[in-house]
């Protein structure tokens, strides 16, 4: 049984809304779907619960706070075996904003801010290519953020 089995419509329109407006009152939400406060309340707990619904908060614009360089670093790894430990020091890097293990060319592909290409060259050779068990790195900076949206939910 798949977790999709544990959700039901209601549920689908509730995650549907409020991936739109995470801000949204929960009694305009429940105005929408049709349930009460309450009910709305107690969806989305239980749906927090189930990990369906991960974190919450704001999301801050990098540029306003002077992060002006958006880059996607290919990190090749001296074997996939290390992946968890060079994993665990890249997230001792507050810049480094996403870290994934991935199949393919590289083993682990990673998102990082930076203030300008200044930092982005400390960043990469003062921090991430002084990892043991980093072999070499690849990058690619991000001109512009076209777009950015979360998965849709369909009911």
């Amino acid at each position: 049984m798949t977790l999709r089995n544990h959700l039901d419509e209601v549920d689908l329109k509730i995650l549907e809304i409020i991936s739109k407006n995470a801000r949204i009152p929960f009694k305009d939400v429940a105005g929408e779907v049709g349930i009460s406060r309450a009910a709305v309340h107690q969806r989305v707990n239980r749906m927090v619960e189930l990990e369906v619904i991960t974190g919450s908060g704001y999301y801050v614009n990098p540029k306003k706070i002077d992060y002006r360089t958006c880059t996607y670093i290919g990190i090749f790894l001296d074997k996939g075996g290390i992946y968890a430990d060079v994993a665990e020091r890249l997230r001792e890097i507050p810049e480094v904003v996403e870290c994934h293990y991935t199949t393919g060319q590289y083993g682990i592909f990673v998102k990082v801010y930076a203030k300008d290409n200044e930092h982005l060259k400390s960043l990469l050779s003062d921090q991430i290519q002084k990892i043991q068990g980093i072999s070499s790195t690849e990058t690619i900076i991000s001109l512009e953020e076209t777009f950015r949206r979360t998965l849709p939910v369909y009911p």
